[in-house]
């Protein structure tokens, strides 16, 4: 059989499923992405609306990551840069932080914020200065605590912890007690300090329909759920049945075969906030933090103080509630649109959409920033791709679908699955 010949199907187009794509693309095979909705990019997407660009939940590139690099033309995406920094809303205040090495109008409003002592400050640039020297190898085989003891075990106060440390590392972890990893901090904190948090002018979305474009030689069918995937088989949810050679599954493999131990993934959720507003309160490109301990929303961000590819009548807010809540979606809105006006000082026109996230964050502990092909390999025609196989990160997702596709090719090229499917032909 020829390469191109083999029935290679690939469950899910987010991330990880695009890049086993290319990867297997790269080495002359021609698979297949099964698609449940009706576009690429999982959780990477964006929808337009009124023409205002809506994220699903305020999402950043960090330009660091070593496989963004890899695997996107920066350029295309006509990449806007955020501010090394952030407002930090606390008790009816605000107060601006940031790094004063990337961007010199942070120097004097972070050297007099009362956010944290001046011992915290000359923490903190030790710890970027550390960080840059780390190799993410080294991170990621560091011993593991939580993101909280580690910052405590660093010397850091308190005040400075709960003040810039959890609003910001909450937004990012989707959890508000600093449960995360130490490992996972290290690695986000050495991103920021490399590069910078960036948004493509079209939205986080067109990473996912970028990569999508890269794509020669692979079929896509949309609207189909998969219910079943067997040895040589795939079952979707009307009762089509799919012949397959290999299957790499992107969503997580316990739905899908049975009798599977040890294959629940346990996910962080979010709720993403659209409102239109008559005017910025931060024109600047940078992020909103609320350090308030009764607040429910975590952090906020005016979307058009970025250029971006289409805009609506007015001023675009995005906010963010990390915090488990009872309230249903009407209570929601009206409470934290009660908490921009009394916390943030901003008065909204009118709420756009509201986004619950149920997988926003895969939930794991033993934290990896890479995994053999092999690894990937749950049976011996069926591998698994996805972030939550290492870390939460696009990151993750890029190198998950690199070693699932290269597993798949290592079972293919060892001869004895080849002999085998051939022989279905003869």
């Amino acid at each position: 059989m020829n390469r191109e010949d083999y029935k290679i199907h690939i469950v899910g187009a987010g991330i990880s499923g695009l890049i086993a794509a290319k990867t297997l693309e790269k080495n002359g095979y021609h698979p297949t992405v099964i698609e449940a909705t009706n576009n690429v990019g999982g959780r990477v997407k964006t929808d337009i609306v009124e023409d205002y660009q809506l994220d699903h939940g305020f999402q950043v590139l960090l330009n660091a990551y070593p496989k963004a690099k890899e695997h996107l033309d920066f350029e295309t995406l006509e990449l806007q840069e955020f501010l090394p920094g952030s407002i930090i809303f606390s008790n009816g205040k605000t107060q601006t932080i940031g790094d004063p090495l990337r961007n010199l109008s942070f120097l004097f409003p972070t050297v007099f914020s009362s956010i944290g002592s001046f011992n915290d400050k000359i923490k903190t640039l030790r710890l970027n200065q550390k960080l840059k020297k780390k190799s993410i190898q080294e991170i990621f085989s560091s011993p593991e605590t939580s993101s909280l003891d580690y910052l405590k075990e660093k010397g850091f106060s308190g005040k400075v912890i709960d003040a810039f440390f959890k609003p910001f590392f909450s937004g990012i972890f989707l959890e508000s007690d600093l449960k995360t990893s130490s490992r996972m901090l290290e690695f986000v904190y050495k991103m920021f300090g490399d590069g910078l948090a960036v948004l493509p002018k079209g939205g986080i979305g067109k990473i996912a329909e970028q990569l999508k474009s890269q794509l020669e030689k692979t079929d896509f069918i949309f609207n189909k759920e998969v219910v079943e995937v067997g040895d040589r088989s795939i079952t979707l949810s009307d009762g089509t049945l799919i012949d397959t050679h290999f299957t790499i599954i992107t969503s997580g493999a316990n739905q899908l075969i049975g009798n599977l131990n040890n294959q629940d993934i346990a996910w962080k959720s979010c709720y993403n906030l659209y409102f239109e507003v008559d005017k910025r309160t931060i024109d600047k490109p940078i992020i909103g933090l609320v350090a308030d301990k009764d607040a429910l929303i975590n952090n906020l961000f005016f979307h058009n103080s970025l250029a971006t590819a289409t805009k609506g009548d007015k001023e675009l807010l995005s906010v963010t509630v990390v915090k488990d809540t009872t309230l249903n979606k009407k209570q929601l809105i009206q409470r934290v649109t009660e908490e921009l006006l009394t916390k943030c000082g901003i008065v909204i026109d009118r709420h756009l959409k509201t986004y619950h996230i149920t997988k926003a964050l895969p939930d794991i502990n033993g934290l990896q920033n890479d995994i053999s092909p092999t690894e990937t390999q749950l049976k011996p025609t069926i591998f698994l791709a996805g972030d939550y196989l290492l870390n939460g990160s696009l990151n993750a997702a890029m190198i998950s679908g690199e070693r699932a596709a290269q597993g798949v090719i290592m079972s293919l090229e060892d001869g004895i699955v080849v002999d085998h499917i051939a022989s279905e032909y003869v």
